[in-house]
């Protein structure tokens, strides 16, 4: 294939996954912070956390369209732009895109209906029940998307026969070495962005002074959550880059811009910002930490860590520049939650639950409204980290992205990636704008649980 072919093929692939990636997250997170709010609902019979119910599952059901639509043409493109790709992994990878559709995203398709339009039609309990399958098919189809990707990065209990890759122990390839970690640090990742995503607009309602008495409730909800998992996200974040070096270490050297393989008994430095240089194999400049990487990387003072000048050049990653302050971008941002969650935290038990001292605290409730973006950038970022620095590899160490691609010609990839690109405009451009709709209505705050539905004690006959 053409490398211009190859990369306009690469680039379309990114430019869809970028795209997807901003609505699942949300779908996930949101849907179980819904789940938490009827659960309160049904146990207080507290009119607010119904009213919140209905509030927030509209941002959901918006979510969730513009999730379902923009994943088609990402899977398409399996079969269309990687066909040899879809042909050499298709008896593992094809599978456990079949189990999510089929297992998952029915699951939560299914439900998702009985969500917002079930009020008053069935009862509470099974309302809480619809809601609960919509949060449990949201994370499923995480769970088996991640296990798809994992296996790419760390690929387990297949063999080569006759060109082709056939599954051996399935158990194995599912869990492979990079699935507990992928999967784990995803769906906290997806939390956090909707625990931000509700901070955050709860925030915006409280500096407007809209509602306070209404928006403390999920804005103190989000953040005693957040407190929890933002601390948890780091420490799997941390654990994630350990296996990282050990399963994939041209990915890891590549990230902290490590180019000399620390000598037995030493520890290899960590560079705290640099500029790495492909073509030098080595810093341009760097402000270095002696010993630390070994710490960080492999949680010992001598542990070693192999620099990419020992990695052939052809198997280096791309672009490691990006991959560098991708990774420092995604962890900085992490960082950034867990303290803000603290001073959030600190600030709330401050007020002693007078609403006035909340407000009073207008640099913190700003500062939750400017974070809404900072989980999407961490998780684009992620993603970056992962999938560039997985290259030239597709199958890691099995398959390389110049033997994955289809032969198409450059002008059809060109046409659909134009084509797509369009599409992605509308489709965000129709989000913001009934989002926009949603946001300035606000919640209804006149808005009663609907009555129980009678219950059928028997059934008559009916003649005709």
């Amino acid at each position: 294939m053409p490398i211009e072919s190859l990369n306009l093929a690469r680039g379309q692939f990114a430019l869809t996954a970028i795209f997807h990636i901003l609505w699942p997250i949300l779908t996930i997170s949101l849907s179980a912070f819904l789940m938490v709010v009827e659960t309160l609902w049904v146990k207080t019979s507290d009119v607010v956390w119904y009213r919140h119910a209905r509030f927030w599952s509209k941002l959901l059901l918006l979510n969730f369209a513009v999730g379902v639509v923009s994943g088609i043409p990402m899977e398409f493109q399996f079969g269309t732009n990687w066909g040899p790709f879809s042909q050499y992994t298709g008896q593992f990878f094809g599978n456990i895109l079949g189990f999510e559709g089929a297992m998952a995203f029915m699951l939560e398709a299914g439900f998702v209906g009985i969500m917002m339009l079930g009020w008053g039609r069935v009862p509470k309990g099974v309302h809480l029940f619809a809601t609960s399958m919509v949060a449990l098919g949201s994370s499923l189809s995480a769970f088996w998307i991640m296990v798809a990707n994992s296996w790419l990065q760390t690929p387990a209990g297949v063999a080569v026969v006759n060109g082709k890759l056939v599954v051996t122990d399935y158990v194995k390839a599912i869990f492979n070495p990079d699935m507990f970690w992928g999967v784990s640090h995803m769906w906290f990742a997806a939390l956090e962005t909707g625990l931000v995503v509700v901070a955050g607009i709860s925030a915006y309602y409280l500096l407007k002074r809209r509602n306070p008495e209404f928006f403390v409730r999920s804005f103190k909800l989000a953040l005693l959550i957040l407190a929890i998992v933002a601390p948890i996200q780091i420490w799997l974040g941390d654990s994630s880059g350990v296996d990282v070096f050990e399963t994939q270490p041209a990915k890891g050297a590549a990230i902290e811009g490590h180019w000399e393989t620390n000598a037995p008994g030493t520890g290899a430095s960590w560079s705290l910002i640099a500029w790495p240089n492909a073509e030098k194999q080595a810093n341009d400049w760097s402000l270095e930490v002696p010993g630390m990487l070994s710490i960080l990387g492999t949680h010992s003072l001598h542990g070693q860590v192999k620099g990419l000048r020992d990695i052939p050049v052809a198997d280096q990653p791309p672009m490691i520049p990006m991959l560098y302050y991708a990774f420092r971008a995604m962890a900085g941002i992490g960082f950034l939650f867990m303290v803000l969650a603290f001073w959030t935290v600190y600030a709330i038990r401050k007020a002693r639950g007078r609403i006035d001292a909340l407000l009073a605290q207008r640099k913190l409730l700003l500062a939750w409204v400017l974070a809404i973006p900072l989980p999407y950038i961490a998780v684009e970022c992620g993603w970056i980290v992962r999938e560039v620095g997985r290259q030239p590899w597709v199958v890691y160490g099995l398959l390389r992205t110049e033997h994955a691609a289809s032969a198409i010609s450059s002008g059809a990839i060109t046409g659909s990636m134009v084509m797509f690109t369009g599409f992605f405009v509308v489709l965000i451009s129709s989000f913001f704008v009934f989002a926009r709709r949603w946001l300035k209505k606000g919640p209804d705050l006149t808005m009663m649980p609907p009555a129980e539905p009678a219950r059928v004690s028997s059934v008559h006959a009916v003649d005709y």
